[in-house]
């Protein structure tokens, strides 16, 4: 059986994912900026960069913008009059995605909010429903960021959580660690709602998508 693997990933890349000057730019200067280096595979953002279009996305949210690299890929997804709110708790960190996001050309459709996503969330509630929603945030907040997603977003929309593989701990059944436990307990909680349809799309550390099919 084969398994997907960083030989496999590099040949995805180079076949279907070419990036940009601004993007290939975002991905390596982030850490260089005093940011963690957590960014998503370029696949995984040309996959985000897909459903958005799939769906046919005018408003997308994403929760945890970093330095705004999956950001990019998700605002190039959306129509020229598309709109993305990104959530983003540390300041530094949403400066440097307001200048990335210039970079990229995508600033005129991206608004980045800094503060808790929780309250950040409410705070946008009115502007839905939404079509788009992203998580990739800390882990034991993931079950509260879906909840809102399938109330906030509308029939058809798409949503989306990152690492859900959690590098293989996803498969640890004498976990102790709270990130991997929470993830456990959020697939399993998502897998039994009726509410969507779900599956993992396995590429880099593992992307939920939910499809939503009822209130």
């Amino acid at each position: 059986m084969t398994i997907y693997n960083d030989a496999l990933s590099t040949y995805i890349q180079d076949l279907f994912v070419p990036q940009d000057q601004a993007l290939q730019y975002i991905q390596e200067v982030t850490p260089q900026k005093g940011l963690p280096s957590i960014n998503i595979k370029p696949e995984e953002g040309h996959f985000l960069q897909m459903l958005v279009r799939m769906c046919g996305a005018r408003q997308a949210v994403e929760i945890g913008t970093l330095g705004g690299y999956s950001g990019t890929w998700i605002a190039r997804g959306l129509p020229p009059e598309g709109r993305l709110i990104t959530l983003e708790i540390e300041p530094h960190h949403a400066q440097v995605a307001r200048e990335h996001f210039q970079l990229a050309g995508v600033a005129d459709r991206v608004e980045v909010r800094v503060g808790d996503a929780h309250q950040s969330l409410k705070q946008i509630t009115p502007d839905g429903p939404f079509d788009f929603v992203f998580i990739d945030a800390e882990k034991t907040g993931y079950k509260a960021y879906f909840d809102w997603a399938v109330e906030n977003i509308r029939l058809g929309g798409v949503i989306t959580a990152h690492n859900i593989f959690r590098k293989g701990g996803i498969l640890e059944t004498d976990s102790e660690d709270a990130w991997i436990l929470a993830t456990q307990e959020f697939n399993r909680e998502v897998a039994a709602d009726a509410r969507v349809l779900t599956t993992i799309y396995p590429a880099g550390d593992g992307t939920l998508v939910s499809i939503k099919l009822s209130n």
